[in-house]
């Protein structure tokens, strides 16, 4: 089964140029990098397989309302027409609190190594900030490339970091801005705090991460048992219930679950098994049993990206996370 990426960009390559324009323009920088690469790899089409998607597209599209599609646009026209520019002007800067990060918004688009080239001098406060309007993924690849000291510097203030003035943000944001050209068209609000710590360190590999967490452990244990306690790693797909299980299977490559499972336990392995057909779990056994020595840095990149899975569909309500000692730090 094609995934959801391979899907998009079978929908999008039969579309006109145009049209395929004004899709992507709305997705995030991830999301258009991943798709036009799956456009690139896409060869030799069969009508059944472009049937099979627009199918799909339409029966989903069909469950779709027009309801809170381009709502922010609608409620700006509403209110402007009802209260005259100025009165509207006002309240809509007091109901949607949107701080302009255009600047930083469009770091988005670059390589974490440029990123890091760019912020590696600058206070770790700072480095923070911006951190937290990015994904975590692209944040740690970030951290990675600083030196140590500033490296679990800036954690540590991620971790404490729960908000942040209007004005210092805009601040932020004009020095970017004139480093950047362009910007993005989403606007997202801060997202410090423990849990922003924590989705990072998963994405940091073993080392560095147990590196980082020990330098927050001298500083405060109790913050890094709350970080800990927020992160999800690969066992802690044990917790997902079977429905869960299944959902996650339906969008994992075979050869990138063989290479993850080559370094998981049995108990999670049998968990796997159990939720596929027999004849899946005897075939994905047999590859198992048959494929050589994996490196490790191998198979944590699969886990990681089968994590981005299961983040994602936890994100979009799908299944829920068990999340160890959640209910203790309510």
């Amino acid at each position: 089964m094609s995934t959801g990426i391979e899907r998009s960009a079978i929908l999008l390559m039969t579309l006109g140029e145009n049209e395929a324009a004004n899709v992507l323009k709305y997705l995030e920088p991830k999301e258009v990098q991943k798709i036009s690469t799956a456009m690139v790899k896409l060869k030799n089409l069969g009508r059944e397989q472009i049937a099979e998607v627009f199918t799909e597209f339409l029966i989903t599209a069909n469950d779709k309302t027009t309801i809170g599609m381009d709502s922010s646009d609608y409620i700006k026209n509403m209110l402007t027409q009802a209260l005259g520019d100025d009165k509207a002007a006002g309240l809509l800067d007091r109901i949607m609190n949107n701080s302009d990060t255009s600047g930083i918004e469009s770091l988005k688009w670059m390589d974490p190594g440029a990123i890091a080239e760019m912020i590696c001098n600058e206070h770790p406060q700072i480095i923070a900030t911006i951190l937290v309007h990015l994904e975590p993924d692209q944040s740690a690849g970030i951290l990675k490339m600083l030196n140590e000291r500033t490296r679990n510097d800036t954690l540590l203030r991620i971790t404490t970091l729960d908000s942040i003035q209007p004005v210092a943000l805009r601040e932020l944001n004009d020095v970017l801005g004139k480093l950047l050209s362009g910007g993005g068209v989403g606007k997202k609000s801060l997202q410090g705090g423990v849990g922003a710590a924590a989705e990072i360190l998963n994405y940091m590999g073993n080392t560095l991460e147990a590196e980082m967490m020990e330098a927050v452990r001298t500083f405060d244990p109790d913050l890094a048992l709350k970080i800990e306690d927020k992160m999800f790693v690969f066992e802690n797909i044990l917790e997902i219930d079977d429905r869960g299980i299944q959902l996650i299977l339906r969008e994992v490559q075979s050869e990138s679950l063989i290479v993850a499972l080559k370094g998981a336990n049995e108990e999670l392995r049998e968990k796997i098994f159990k939720n596929m057909s027999q004849r899946a779990a005897e075939m994905m056994r047999e590859d198992l049993e048959s494929k050589g020595p994996v490196r490790l840095s191998e198979v944590e990149t699969n886990q990681k990206d089968i994590l981005k899975i299961v983040r994602r569909l936890s994100d979009e309500g799908q299944i829920a996370l068990g999340g160890k000692g959640e209910e203790a730090y309510v």
